[in-house]
């Protein structure tokens, strides 16, 4: 399969149907590289809060509503690119109240329409203290044509737990949308992604928003490069990374991703993560024992 992951630029959109043509147009480019599966960024959807006009859009709270309120729209859209190309899109995340407060989703979306929702498990400060966006729904590994697909949005690709309960579920490909306003956050998640790759000798798919986006103080500032990771082993590149786009810039990064060279290195790798993850328990269960000097 060849897989796209998108370095995204946020737009100001004065009308859904701009939205709309901005999206397809992505997704166009993508499926013309014979991509078959696309991954769009954690937050891509906040651009939709400039459909309620500039002063919407700086305001946190009524742009999370904004945005939510086109969803329904926004779901369809994907769903019909997904079943015009026939292909799987991870759809760009954004808010969804289900209840008091909103959770941070992102949707599977395949040839035959919608397969299934991720929410973000782990809040950043910013999130919890400032936003008030919370935590949603459980992991959910996706058993698809093109593989066990699992989801780690942007923060949570920094936590080996998460990753690892996807792997042991079974997942071979882990999905990383992203948005951050910094190198340092930026390089976070990229670590992140490239570690659990590592661990779990899988693919990781790493996704970000990138660019100004000056209508929003939510999503300001981007910064970040889209990339295809995987464990530097036998049949992968030497530096763990398929593919990448430069910094900053908007554009699509693809790889060519085989699950039997994830099933391969599984059962026969210079190293086996993925085998030896249980052998670590007893070593830390046992404690650690202080010197001093």
């Amino acid at each position: 399969m060849i897989i796209a992951a998108a370095a995204y630029p946020l737009d100001f959109h004065e009308t859904f149907d701009s939205f709309a043509a901005k999206t397809t147009a992505w997704v166009e480019q993508a499926a013309g590289n014979g991509a078959d599966l696309l991954v769009f960024p954690e937050y891509g959807l906040m651009e939709q809060a400039s459909l309620g006009g500039h002063t919407i859009a700086a305001d946190l709270e009524a742009s999370l509503h904004e945005v939510a309120r086109a969803r329904p729209a926004t779901d369809a859209l994907y769903a019909g690119l997904a079943a015009k190309h026939r292909l799987h899109i991870l759809g760009a995340s954004g808010p969804v109240f289900e209840g008091p407060r909103p959770v941070n989703r992102a949707s599977l979306f395949g040839p035959n329409g919608l397969i299934g929702h991720q929410d973000k498990q782990m809040m950043t400060r910013f999130e919890r203290e400032v936003w008030n966006v919370v935590a949603g729904g459980p992991l959910q590994l996706f058993d698809t044509p093109l593989g066990k697909i699992g989801v780690l949005i942007c923060y949570d690709s920094e936590f080996p737990l998460l990753g690892r309960a996807l792997v042991e579920a079974g997942a071979e490909i882990i999905l990383v949308p992203s948005c951050t306003d910094s190198f340092a956050g930026f390089t976070r998640v990229r670590v992140g992604a490239m570690a659990r790759a590592l661990e779990g000798q899988c693919v990781t798919v790493h996704s970000p928003t990138v660019g100004l986006c000056d209508f929003s103080p939510a999503v300001d500032e981007n910064v970040g490069s889209a990339a295809i990771y995987g464990p530097p082993d036998r049949g992968f590149p030497a530096m763990g990374i398929f593919d990448e786009t430069p910094l900053n810039q908007p554009g699509w990064a693809y790889a060519t991703v085989d699950l039997e060279t994830i099933h391969a290195v599984r059962r026969d790798g210079q190293v086996l993560n993925h085998a030896h993850w249980e052998e670590q328990m007893d070593r830390a269960a046992s404690g650690v024992t202080l010197i001093r000097t």
